[in-house]
């Protein structure tokens, strides 16, 4: 009679049925994926009550994704899977402006925008205005010329324009650095807002004893023509949740004074190497 075979002798087997041949790369992660998994599963006892329990949790966080909204990466984005993403793939050296996290609400093509314009398309009552200057320079304080930051924020009413509709937009351009690396926004200044709870998401941290607001913030991407480009925010440094953020992202080095209608920040990028 043949004796069990062991969860390390099955892992083996389904590790090995991976042809390394056809996608190095595929077959490396597929590998880890599968070794962390089994090892989760043994750690916690899981119980099949639990594990369709997941997949249905998994199942609902599918059906909750359209063009607009990205229910999984908000996921990510709340088990701090994309800061850490950031954080391994972000290859700048010490002294570059800090990642944080791209978020779910960025929309390419953004209107261009001329220095000092403003990103305001829609008006509310509840605006307060932000003049958003600073500069761009390489780890030397080399001014950069030219270098482009794509910004946008959401809303004074606590949605970003793409919740209210897919061909909105409001509070989204892409501006170019002067000749001294210098620019100016005109935008209004930013909230703490909650991120979309009406989902999967939304009961998971409610489940777990978490809150779903993040602090005020500006989305910003910065590059530049050989250096390296970086996703980050401008926190206010008068929001109540830079110690909780529900997304993990908040930095020091990116919390500024918003107060009294503007706000400087100069950020710093590294060059590209071979």
């Amino acid at each position: 009679m043949s004796s069990r075979i062991t969860p390390a002798e099955h892992l083996k087997e389904v590790q090995n049925s991976f042809d390394d041949s056809m996608n190095p790369r595929l077959v490396e992660v597929l590998r880890a994926a599968v070794k962390h998994l089994h090892a989760f599963t043994a750690e916690v006892g899981l119980t099949h009550k639990e594990w369709f329990a997941g997949i249905d949790f998994l199942t609902q966080t599918g059906k909750m994704c359209d063009e607009v909204r990205q229910e999984f990466i908000l996921l990510s984005d709340t088990l701090g899977v994309s800061m850490l993403l950031e954080m391994i793939n972000y290859a700048a050296s010490d002294g570059a402006t800090e990642p944080t996290v791209f978020g779910p609400f960025h929309v390419d093509g953004a209107p261009n925008r001329k220095d000092g314009e403003s990103i305001i398309d829609q008006i509310f009552p509840t605006d307060s205005p932000l003049a958003f200057s600073g500069t761009v320079n390489d780890l030397n304080g080399k001014p950069i010329a030219g270098a482009s930051l794509d910004v946008w924020q959401v809303q004074s009413n606590g949605l970003y324009d793409v919740q209210q509709g897919a061909s909105q937009r409001n509070l989204r351009g892409v501006f170019k650095t002067n000749a001294d690396g210098s620019f100016t926004i005109n935008t209004v200044r930013p909230i703490d807002y909650t991120i979309p709870d009406d989902g999967p998401v939304g009961k998971m941290l409610r489940a777990s004893g978490r809150h779903q607001w993040r602090p005020a913030h500006i989305h910003m991407v910065v590059s530049a023509d050989g250096f390296i480009p970086v996703i980050t925010h401008l926190f206010d440094q008068a929001s109540k949740y830079l110690d909780s953020d529900a997304v993990f992202g908040v930095r020091d080095s990116l919390i500024v004074d918003m107060s009294n209608g503007h706000c400087n920040y100069d950020f710093v990028l590294d060059s590209t190497r071979e």
